[in-house]
């Protein structure tokens, strides 16, 4: 659905979408190591999405703590998601750049992984990703992507 503001620019009214058809995204188009992850859409809105990570030994390194893959796998799908919500339905999109910062360790906690959408265009999107443990106020991790949209 399009509008045109006073200034002549068309807009896109967002469609989002609603968990249940985000989590149907990563069933479809995700590789099984991903889905390997247990990842599920906890919520979508118009520029963001969150999805939780389950703790599990099988994602954790020497020590005890969450592997920084998997928490980079997690922020690079969310913003599949949130992408996916802003636009309405999933479309062809590629990572183009990923940037972690790793803040405190997760040990034996569920990650909630907010992607937020900062800029969203035809061919490009950029979003920040917070990753933090279930219960904790703190992030234990932040993540900047960058997308283009192939479709």
């Amino acid at each position: 659905m399009a509008w045109t503001s006073a200034r002549g620019r068309r807009h896109h009214r967002h469609m989002t979408l609603t968990p249940a058809e985000a989590d149907k995204i990563l069933a479809d188009n995700f590789a099984p190591w991903v889905l390997d992850l247990g990842l599920t859409v906890v919520e979508t809105g118009e520029l963001h999405a969150v999805l939780r990570l389950p703790w599990t030994e099988r994602l954790a390194r020497e020590g005890g703590a969450l592997s920084g893959q998997a928490l980079m796998a997690a922020a690079d799908t969310a913003t599949v998601i949130a992408v996916s919500s802003a636009r309405g339905g999933f479309v062809p999109m590629t990572t183009v750049q990923q940037s972690t910062t790793f803040q405190r360790a997760v040990t034996g906690a569920d990650v909630l992984v907010d992607a937020r959408i900062s800029k969203l265009g035809r061919r490009m999107a950029f979003a920040d990703i917070t990753m933090t443990a279930h219960g904790s106020e703190e992030p234990a991790a932040r993540a900047s992507t960058v997308y283009a949209l192939l479709g």
